[in-house]
């Protein structure tokens, strides 16, 4: 059964889809027939993105990173953002994707 709403749900929404459809394809019937599946993955999409965004702040301030950095030295704002985002990312697949 093809699911047409899956590529509006973004990408941690469609992450958690993949997941559940290899490892789990019951849960997926059941919210089919239930009509639950769409917003299941809405909210889960909602939900990660906020914790990917205040995770990503938080840990960009814990490590003092700033706008200052930033100003200062591009290539080394960019080295640590992207290491954060990588952290970020793991933990959040952790804790709501790949579960």
């Amino acid at each position: 059964m093809k699911d047409e709403f899956i590529s509006r749900v973004g990408l941690w929404g469609q992450r958690h889809y993949n997941f559940l459809k290899k490892n789990n394809p019951a849960v997926i019937n059941v919210m089919r027939l239930n009509g639950t599946l769409e917003q299941y993955l809405t909210d889960l999409e909602r939900n990660a993105q906020k914790m990917f965004e205040l995770m990503t702040k938080q840990y960009a301030e814990l490590g003092g990173i700033t706008e200052e950095l930033k100003a200062e030295n591009q290539m080394e704002w960019v080295r640590q953002m992207n290491s954060i985002k990588a952290r970020v990312i793991y933990v959040v697949n952790a804790e709501l994707i790949y579960i």
